[in-house]
């Protein structure tokens, strides 16, 4: 099957995502790019089994990510990602990695890159596979969200569970 082939035969897979915004500030009033996630998945059809928002704590953003791993096929992280000590998304989440996607990052960042320039260095989002779960750690910027979900995960994420659950 091609490339095209296997998406469209993919596009009516089931999905269903769980959202964790990570963040010491962050309230369900304040937290644009949580809310931008969670709509945006539900418009393409992604069902959502939660939402949530938790501390820069490593411990509390591995508990969100252990609750949500037995109930979804798509685990989605907001904030988190840069290169403060504060910053611990990426290592919480890469050591639950079984498997990475190094695309999504590399094209993440050079998309980013386009936009704003070097500053695009700061950002370490991911994306692996965990437990028969995708995981994408996005940053906790607006634009970089809309980014992140609007050209490259709404584009694949029907494909991408197909390809993960089959055998």
């Amino acid at each position: 099957m091609s490339y095209d082939e296997h998406k469209q035969a993919a596009q009516n897979t089931p999905v269903r995502a769980g959202v964790i915004t990570v963040s010491d500030t962050r309230t369900e009033a304040t937290d644009t790019s949580g809310r931008y996630i969670v709509e945006s998945l539900a418009a393409a059809g992604v069902e959502i089994i939660e939402a949530r928002i938790v501390p820069d704590i490593p411990e509390r953003i591995e508990s969100a990510l252990d609750e949500l791993v037995t109930h979804c096929e798509v685990i989605v992280t907001t904030g988190g990602t840069g290169i403060s000590r504060r910053d611990t998304t990426i290592e919480v989440v890469t050591r639950k990695f079984e498997r990475t996607l190094p695309g999504f990052g590399e094209i993440f960042r050079m998309l980013s890159y386009e936009e704003i320039g070097s500053g695009a260095m700061l950002s370490r989002a991911v994306a692996g596979m965990w437990s028969n779960v995708l995981v994408f750690s996005l940053p906790g910027s607006s634009h970089a969200v809309r980014l992140a979900i609007d050209q490259l995960i709404l584009p694949e994420i029907h494909h991408l569970v197909w390809e993960m659950i089959r055998q």
